[in-house]
């Protein structure tokens, strides 16, 4: 089997056994009569997710990764009778947090997101635990499961890049967010198919984007996408796991050799 067979073999295993541990979640949040969670789950996760939840008619539920905008979230499922807005908002403080990690300023703008990625898991916190990552100038706002709390706080400061650091354990109210950057491109394209245009955006073969599609690394707006001849069309986005996210802003037409000019926002 090739590598990428090997990956999505792998993929599937990982898929069945976090589904199953759904299933449980679902069982024990309606016999205990108290709300369960998911470690925080990527794009492919949730979009496996929300289709087992769909078969199983489970409608008292949240996808929430500590702001409307985030894309790591947890699994929450309520029990029936006291699923209320106030204790919701009460459940989502209890099971996650913001470190905030503020850096001296002779560091300001030097680190990227994956600098706090890597020093969380160089600690020995897994990808799981870690929801968003905000990166600001001065530092960073991250999302991460509570019970992270203690373990982070007697670690975190240990790293050499983090020794002269400020670190704090926030509720989610007083995060800050910070709107991505966006970057315009322009790209041409044989087709509005999705291999084609995610060679583009990956900069890649039509091959080696077919593998990316094959391995489950990309998404049309925010749902796993398999097939490469899928039409993609204005104002759908389309993201790439380790490339980014991309949005089809505007067809512009076609150029004189008879390619598509397309404008993403990226």
């Amino acid at each position: 089997m090739d590598k990428v067979g090997e990956l999505s073999k792998q993929q599937k295993e990982d898929e069945k056994l976090l589904l199953a541990k759904v299933v449980d979640k679902i069982k024990m949040a309606e016999g205990r009569n108290r709300f369960q969670n998911t470690d925080f789950l990527n794009l492919a996760e949730q979009a496996s997710v929300m289709k087992l939840l769909e078969t199983r008619n489970c409608d008292i539920y949240e996808m929430w990764g500590g702001f409307p905008q985030a894309e790591r979230k947890m699994l929450i499922i309520f029990p029936q009778n006291i699923a209320t807005e106030n204790y919701k908002f009460k459940i989502y403080n209890q099971i996650m947090t913001v470190l905030r990690i503020t850096l001296p300023k002779e560091l300001w703008g030097t680190y990227e997101h994956k600098t706090y990625l890597g020093a969380l898991i160089k600690t020995g916190v897994i990808r799981e635990k870690i929801g968003d990552i905000i990166v600001k100038n001065n530092g960073a706002d991250i999302i991460i499961s509570a019970d992270m709390i203690k373990f982070l706080d007697m670690n975190l400061s240990s790293l050499t890049r983090f020794q002269k650091s400020k670190i704090e354990f926030l509720k989610l109210e007083e995060l800050e967010y910070v709107e991505p950057k966006k970057e315009i491109l322009k790209i041409t394209v044989a087709s509005m198919r999705l291999d084609c245009i995610v060679a583009e955006l990956a900069r890649c073969s039509r091959l080696e984007s077919a593998e990316l599609i094959k391995a489950e690394r990309v998404f049309v707006n925010y749902k796993e996408e398999l097939v490469g001849s899928k039409q993609i069309k204005e104002n759908d986005t389309i993201t790439i796991r380790g490339k980014g996210r991309f949005k089809i802003s505007k067809i512009i037409g076609n150029t004189r050799k008879g390619k598509i000019s397309i404008e993403i926002e990226k």
